[in-house]
């Protein structure tokens, strides 16, 4: 049982920057996992990176169907992601979303299979195949932790379209006479 913490938005530098590997297989590693997947469940979510609640390090959970509905859960520590060649990459055209530019979607196609390999949190090997949305997942993942959101990868007009719906979103949510909002602290951008 892990503590729900805040997920970082959009704007926040954490997001916008690679993560450091993670060198410590230790309590604080299996402590910052319980957190992440506390804080995944309790945002609704099917993946989540370290960086997505303020943690700059190379790992990521995940509890995700893949094509067939199989659900798949676990953790990876140090990706290195694998997607088929040109020659062989199928797309899947879906939308995409994220815990991080919350409530938005847009039609992504990335490659309807995935590999992840890298270490799980005490430091053994492991290796993760996804098809569908895990395949997605796995993706979306490892670009967080490369410091990329999946809105860098969509063209700049509708990139453009998603931050401003998100940033009228955010408006909408903000409380209104005299109350302090929680995001006060934070831009969207």
């Amino acid at each position: 049982m892990g503590e729900v913490r805040p997920i970082v938005t959009v704007g926040d530098p954490v997001l916008h920057h690679p993560c450091e590997p993670v060198t410590r297989f230790d309590g604080d590693l299996a402590a910052l996992v319980d957190d992440m997947f506390a804080s995944m469940y309790a945002a609704e979510g099917v993946g989540l990176a370290a960086n997505q609640i303020g943690v700059p390090l190379r790992v990521f959970v995940y509890d995700c169907p893949d094509d067939e509905g199989v659900r798949h859960r676990g953790v990876v520590v140090n990706p290195e992601l694998e997607v088929p060649g040109l020659g062989e990459r199928h797309l899947d055209p879906g939308d995409e979303g994220c815990l991080s530019v919350p409530g938005q979607y847009a039609p992504l196609p990335r490659p309807d299979r995935a590999t992840v390999r890298g270490l799980d949190a005490a430091g053994e090997p492991v290796t993760v195949e996804g098809t569908g949305l895990l395949a997605r997942c796995l993706q979306h993942e490892t670009d967080h932790l490369d410091g990329y959101l999946y809105i860098d990868r969509l063209p700049a007009k509708r990139r453009k379209q998603v931050l401003a719906a998100y940033q009228e979103s955010t408006k909408e949510q903000e409380p209104t006479g005299g109350q302090e909002s929680a995001k006060a602290d934070k831009a969207p951008l």
